[in-house]
């Protein structure tokens, strides 16, 4: 938990140079995003609309190696977000899953049955993600790039 917030802390501190490297037209919304339901709360870790795409970027950090249980959270987030945040005209919001470390099969299983559009660490994007919006999204591997060198950055400042 204590490097998950690690983490989290160094993208948010790091947010306007992450937002360019994420590449044109997404804007921040929030960390730690509250979602309640009845008693309940959820936090969506770190909250992007993208400008050009018309759409909300969710991105859920795990620092353990995937599960396919995280693409259930992720795709209640989602749902959650076109429900309460989505306005006319906005597209159906985009997840991205990054964790740890991941096993393709599994991460394939887990996404097969996903009509929602979900990237988890350096898969590619779910088959549902149309290949328009692909284009304009950064790859996966470009996301983790700019964490790893957040992160390093933090170890440096932080031994």
């Amino acid at each position: 938990m204590e490097r998950l917030m690690a983490i989290e802390d160094a993208l948010v501190t790091h947010v306007r140079d992450f937002l360019l490297e994420l590449g044109q037209g997404f804007a921040f919304v929030g960390s730690q995003v509250p979602l309640t339901f009845d008693d309940q709360e959820f936090f969506i870790d770190l909250l992007f609309y993208h400008l050009n795409l018309r759409c909300f970027v969710v991105i859920e950090l795990k620092a353990t190696k995937f599960k396919p249980e995280h693409t259930g959270q992720l795709g209640f987030y989602l749902a959650a977000v076109d429900d309460l945040m989505r306005k006319e005209g906005d597209n159906p919001t985009i997840g991205i899953l990054l964790c740890k470390s991941k096993n393709k099969v599994i991460a394939e299983y887990a996404l097969r049955s996903m009509k929602m559009p979900i990237g988890v660490s350096e898969y590619a994007l779910s088959k549902a993600l149309p290949k328009d919006l692909k284009a304009k999204l950064p790859t996966i591997e470009e996301i983790e790039e700019e964490l790893n060198e957040v992160l390093s950055d933090k170890e440096e400042i932080n031994p």
